[in-house]
């Protein structure tokens, strides 16, 4: 009887998770590295507080079809729970509701004029098909020549930076494009509201219920395994971790960001190397306050003035019902900023400071002794970049070196990060890339 094909998915987030599953369910004999305690990646939970949930703020859309398929066959997709949102805009100092129509009509820093051709882009932008096309064109360009250079002042460049910082300038209309058409598949879905969804209990019971899942499919997981090196040798593809474990498998999956991977990988052509160095990352420092009282009832709420240090305000407990949260309001405060910015270095305490200062006058009802707890995550590598010719210059997802493969969410090539395109990006892979 020929032995089971040997397969090593290194990185075990949520698309590296899916890709063991689906390669397990395969037929192949597949073992996980993870250098964290714990599964999940940028879905995995914390403690704040002394509750349990996600350490980054996560949503389903009626429109994931990969996730809610996904959540199906874990048997959870029942338990999902709908709410209707609501948005907000915090601009000028002022904090404005854009819930509905009426509300967008009376937004005050826009006049008639920029409100149709606000309106109009974003309509235009979830009609386009071919993204490939908006690939070719700065997204400052595109912008002004449909909505106009004030309302790219006043509404988009804000957003923008607030995204992705100074790194806004180097960005196609591609990357707009893909948020738009996420936003609008969900309406697509029949109701002309904005409808989110969320499990009780967050990622900390999905990712539970995957692992045992990946159990159950004899998958081989190795937390604490920090991968160091990964090369092709006479017995196949040797991978040896930090703490001096080592292992050769036929073939290996890499699923970490571009600039890591290629760090592990020396045996990569020197053209292969510098395409994954030159692919553009965002970083996040993502804060988790438990406040004693609800802010405004907003979902999100977009940020223009750039003087605040955070780029939005995620109030979850106006998704998830604060039962989850013993009675209390969870609120995330992110800050989008380049893979390489000193702001990493600052402290939590520092963080806290600058953070909850800027809340506090934001929000007036609020109290310095209402913040419970304050957690700060910090990702350098979160989201590549679609810049201008960006899939043109993707390196492919099979390597120069014999066995090897690396897949990652810059292959996400017309969508957004999120759990839904990660499923997809794995599915497709397995179907079509791991030959």
């Amino acid at each position: 009887m020929k032995d089971r094909e040997r397969w090593g998915i290194v990185g075990g987030g949520i698309l590296g998770m899916t890709l063991a599953r689906l390669l397990a369910r395969a037929g192949k004999d597949v073992t996980l590295f993870e250098g964290a305690d714990a599964l999940g990646g940028l879905a995995a939970p914390w403690e704040i507080g002394g509750f349990i949930w996600d350490r980054h703020y996560h949503v389903i859309l009626l429109s994931d079809s990969f996730l809610r398929g996904f959540l199906a066959e874990l048997g959870l997709e029942k338990d999902l729970r709908w709410v209707e949102t609501r948005t907000g805009f915090y601009t000028d100092g002022t904090l404005h509701s854009m819930s509905n129509v009426m509300e967008f009509l009376r937004f005050p820093p826009l006049r008639l004029l920029d409100k149709v051709r606000l309106g109009a882009t974003i309509f235009y932008a979830s009609k386009v098909r071919n993204w490939k096309r908006l690939e070719k064109i700065p997204v400052r360009d595109w912008l002004i020549r449909w909505s106009g250079e004030r309302t790219y002042n006043k509404i988009w460049r804000p957003l923008l930076r607030a995204k992705l910082g100074e790194n806004h300038q180097i960005a196609s209309a591609a990357f707009l494009w893909a948020i738009i058409a996420r936003m609008y598949a969900a309406r697509r879905t029949g109701l002309k509201k904005e409808m989110f969804g969320y499990m009780p209990g967050g990622y900390a019971r999905i990712l539970g219920r995957f692992e045992e899942e990946l159990e159950k499919d004899a998958v081989k997981i190795r937390l604490r395994h920090v991968v160091r090196g990964v090369e092709h040798t006479g017995s196949g593809v040797h991978v040896s971790c930090e703490n001096g474990y080592a292992e050769s498998f036929d073939r290996v999956v890499l699923t970490m960001a571009s600039p890591i991977a290629a760090a592990i990988c020396p045996g990569l052509e020197e053209g292969e190397r510098n395409k994954h160095l030159d692919i553009q990352y965002q970083g996040i420092l993502c804060a988790s306050l438990l406040l004693k009282k609800p802010l405004a009832g907003f979902y999100v709420t977009n940020i223009t003035d750039d003087e605040i240090p955070f780029t939005a305000v995620i109030e979850m407990s106006s998704l998830a019902d604060r039962e989850q949260f013993g009675g209390n309001s969870l609120v995330y405060l992110p800050k989008y900023v380049p893979a390489g910015s000193v702001e990493f270095l600052l402290t939590d305490q520092e963080l806290e400071e600058s953070f909850v200062g800027e809340l506090l006058k934001m929000y007036p009802h609020l109290e310095r002794s209402d913040v419970l707890a304050f957690r700060v995550s910090r990702v350098p590598f979160v989201l590549a970049i679609s810049t201008v010719g960006y899939s043109s210059n993707l390196p492919p997802m099979k390597t120069s070196v014999p066995g090897v493969f690396i897949v990652n969410s810059a292959h996400i090539l017309h969508g957004t990060l999120n759990v839904n395109e990660c499923i997809q990006l794995a599915r497709n892979t397995v179907r079509d890339s791991l030959k």
